[in-house]
């Protein structure tokens, strides 16, 4: 006597959603259908609970209910010191900024003011 496995039942988006992944992992889905993978996990809390405890790759599935750990040691941001700009290099800033600051008004305004107001402000 041979012994038959029974069939087991399976949706047709259980079926997609195992097509769709596979398809992912490999690289080869397209963008139609990671948009039908991204519509089937999110219509359903249960399969998208699944997904994300396989993604987290947990042994446990208590450990998701908790809080995360913090790490243990944490560096602190120490910011870069700011290295002392010279005299000249300040000097040749200003009138940079004057400079460029003189052309835009003379972009924007080259009819209702003339040069020698500008140089006057």
């Amino acid at each position: 006597m041979s012994h038959h496995k029974q069939p087991e039942r399976r949706t047709f988006l259980q079926d997609r959603l195992e097509i769709l992944i596979k398809r992912q992992k490999s690289g080869k889905a397209s963008f139609n259908e990671l948009t039908e993978l991204d519509y089937i996990v999110n219509s359903d809390p249960e399969i998208r609970k699944r997904i994300i405890m396989e993604n987290m790759l947990m042994d446990d599935m208590a450990d998701f209910t908790g809080p995360p750990q913090p790490p243990e040691k944490e560096e602190a941001f120490q910011p870069l010191p700011e290295k002392p700009v010279s005299l000249l290099k300040r000097i040749k800033s200003l009138l940079s900024n004057i400079f460029n600051l003189l052309l835009s008004v003379l972009k924007n305004d080259n009819l209702s003011t003339s040069p020698k107001q500008i140089i006057l402000l």
